[in-house]
């Protein structure tokens, strides 16, 4: 009886052992469900970006400080890394178990002011074959007055924020957002990967932005997305132009590249930041 015990108790850890894991869909793809299939997820699985090299784009920039306009520039770097799971953040170490490719946006800016200048720096974190759905991401302000931290992590349920602010009434602490959303700060990469060419209309919420040196109230917006080719003279080339009805009077515009991997080449926003491509090239900009 006991070694017919054990057979049957083998026999079901075989039957066990064959099964193929059960397939699902990622928590934040289900959390944005209805807006995928206007995004091409595979678009950050192209070869260009195997290179070992990253896109540096740095725009002409504008933006609104104590109530008046600013120039200065604005720099994207877009780079694919390996991440390991123990820390998500990128392996030092390329023979641990685990490794997930993800695709980094470092967002910077230094804007003089007549006072002292505003320093920002947004780093963006998506997986490779999930160019909708945040990873997570941080941004940074530091100036004179103080500096400013803010971070959003998937926890599988919600959108996490932790933040760190100089401002009376905020100070430490954190809260949950809700994860159906895609992130202003974002935009500039996410929509890289739209299928232009089906002139999407799409309803989605959008998180409004977090590249600023406060933390205010959560804000989303029931936005609409239209797209279409761009008007000749809005771009040096062939354009796409993706316009982003926030609420009313409050609508975002972007012109991205026809030819992939379909760079930002202008924005404009209704509070007064703009920016406009300036240089665009694939280097390796760490130290060796």
């Amino acid at each position: 009886m006991l070694v017919l015990g054990l057979s049957l108790w083998l026999a079901g850890c075989d039957a066990r052992s064959e099964q193929k894991p059960e397939r699902h869909t990622p928590a934040a793809d289900r959390a944005l469900q209805s807006v995928l299939p206007h995004f091409n997820q595979q678009w950050g699985l192209q070869k260009l970006w195997e290179d070992g090299l990253a896109e540096v784009a740095t725009y002409e920039a504008e933006r609104t400080v104590y109530q008046k306009k600013r120039t200065f520039e604005l720099t994207q770097i877009t780079v694919k890394e390996e991440f390991n799971p123990q820390f998500n953040v990128k392996t030092d170490d390329y023979q641990r178990e685990g490794l997930f490719s993800v695709m980094k946006i470092n967002q910077f800016c230094n804007i003089p002011t007549d006072q002292y200048p505003y320093h920002y720096l947004t780093s963006l974190f998506f997986r490779l074959e999930q160019p909708v759905s945040l990873f997570k991401t941080m941004t940074s302000s530091q100036e004179w007055c103080g500096t400013t931290f803010k971070t959003i992590v998937d926890d599988g349920v919600n959108f996490e924020q932790a933040y760190n602010s100089y401002w009376d009434n905020q100070g430490v602490g954190s809260r949950s957002l809700r994860r159906d959303v895609l992130l202003e700060d974002a935009l500039p990469y996410t929509l890289r990967s739209l299928w232009f060419e089906q002139l999407p209309t799409i309803e989605l919420v959008v998180l409004d932005l977090q590249q600023t040196n406060k933390v205010t109230p959560v804000k989303y917006y029931q936005a609409r997305l239209t797209t279409a080719e761009a008007r000749a003279g809005d771009v040096a080339e062939s354009a796409w132009r993706v316009a982003l009805l926030l609420e009313a009077g409050k609508e975002n515009v972007y012109w991205f590249a026809k030819k992939y991997p379909n760079i930002l080449l202008r924005q404009t926003t209704w509070d007064g930041r703009s920016l406009r491509l300036k240089s665009a090239r694939r280097y390796a900009y760490w130290p060796r």
